[in-house]
């Protein structure tokens, strides 16, 4: 009887302690790189509408800015790197109205590579 109340208490005890666990999620990135910028005024207009609405979606800008050194065949493109929460906020991000706003402000302004990847762990 004492062993069997025993496992029951330490089964309870388990399920408390993986109930109040949090599970990490991994973060989740924009990478762009523009190949050519062929509207200063437009780009300007844009990034002016991207900057808060990333950041009103939770991203936060780490790299923004033209490589400091390119290696094996690496492109001295502008780079932009955003972070964010995870894969659905980076997601989610992309599609709201005000990042719409901001691609249409843009047209064709820039060509450019806008790749949404997750991070590890």
């Amino acid at each position: 009887m004492l062993c069997a109340l025993a496992v029951h208490g330490l089964v309870d005890y388990i399920a408390l302690t993986v109930e109040r666990m949090e599970v990490p999620v991994a973060k989740a990135y924009w990478v762009v790189t523009y190949r050519t910028i062929k509207n200063q005024d437009a780009f300007a207009a844009y990034a002016q509408l991207a900057v808060p609405a990333v950041q009103q979606a939770g991203g936060r800008f780490i790299v923004r800015g033209n490589p400091s050194k390119t290696y094996e065949a690496g492109m001295n493109q502008r780079v932009v790197v955003i972070e964010f929460d995870s894969l659905e906020k980076a997601l989610a991000s992309h599609d709201t109205p005000a990042y719409q706003a901001a691609l249409k402000a843009l047209g064709d302004g820039a060509d450019r590579d806008i790749r949404i990847v997750e991070g590890i762990g």
